[in-house]
């Protein structure tokens, strides 16, 4: 379900259902969860074709597709072969989406915490020098949804990651939006991570609040320190549960 929201929040429908794709993916589902492991060879085309009932044509474009993503390199005379992580292009939609349905992984979780760190502070900063009216009413909006929210989990942590993209957008920095996928998928993580509902946080809407005011009174330095301590309390509190897990 995680990786169907996922897709959701980026507003792109994943991978087209054509029978190429979805080899693709249930491949990459076991790429990133580690059924295969880096440097491990993936089974030839005969035997993946009579696993997923395709024929060879369609292992190959799966493959192909992978390969594009820099999970899989093919060399003649070897094989199919899982490329290191460093070579992974772990900002592509479908790969962050993948990690969805893979496993709880606390590492993986613990990196995308420090990205949002160091990148979403100075997104505060800039939203509050650079929001429309528009984009105001925007984050808003979201952080009223949170407020308001009573039903499941998911749609809380949907509500919160609408808040942060938000102020992404209203920093308008091209490559910030770019950054979206690492918020969505470190929200929906850390519910599959603690198996914790987030409003049980009592000073996680007041910390989203707090950033949304300094934002509307254009006060880019204090919309900075209160996004870091918003960011900083969220990795710790999730960080004990982890541990004690």
């Amino acid at each position: 379900m995680s990786e169907l929201i996922f897709y959701d929040l980026k507003q792109v429908a994943g991978l087209a259902p054509s029978l190429s794709t979805q080899v693709a993916r249930e491949i990459g589902r076991r790429i990133v969860s580690q059924t295969y492991a880096p440097g491990d060879l993936v089974e030839d085309e005969g035997t993946l074709a009579e696993r997923y009932q395709v024929s060879r044509s369609v292992i190959r474009d799966a493959v192909k597709i992978l390969v594009g993503k820099g999970l899989l390199e093919v060399r003649r005379g070897i094989g199919t072969r899982v490329r290191a992580r460093s070579s992974w292009g772990l900002l592509d939609d479908d790969v962050l989406a993948w990690y969805q349905s893979a496993p709880p992984n606390g590492d993986f979780f613990h990196q995308l915490m420090e990205i949002r760190q160091v990148f979403e502070p100075k997104a505060a900063r800039w939203a509050a020098e650079r929001a429309t009216e528009e984009e105001l009413a925007q984050i808003e909006a979201a952080i009223e949804r949170m407020e308001a929210e009573k039903g499941s989990a998911e749609d809380f942590v949907i509500a919160d990651a609408l808040f942060h993209r938000s102020i992404l957008r209203a920093a308008q920095n091209e490559f910030l939006v770019a950054m979206e996928g690492v918020i969505f998928s470190a929200l929906l993580s850390s519910i599959r991570l603690t198996n914790k509902d987030p409003r049980e946080n009592e000073d996680s809407i007041p910390f989203h609040r707090e950033v949304y005011e300094a934002i509307a009174a254009r006060d880019g330095a204090r919309a900075e320190r209160v996004m870091e301590r918003l960011l900083g309390d969220a990795s710790r509190r999730l960080g004990g549960m982890l541990d004690e897990a």
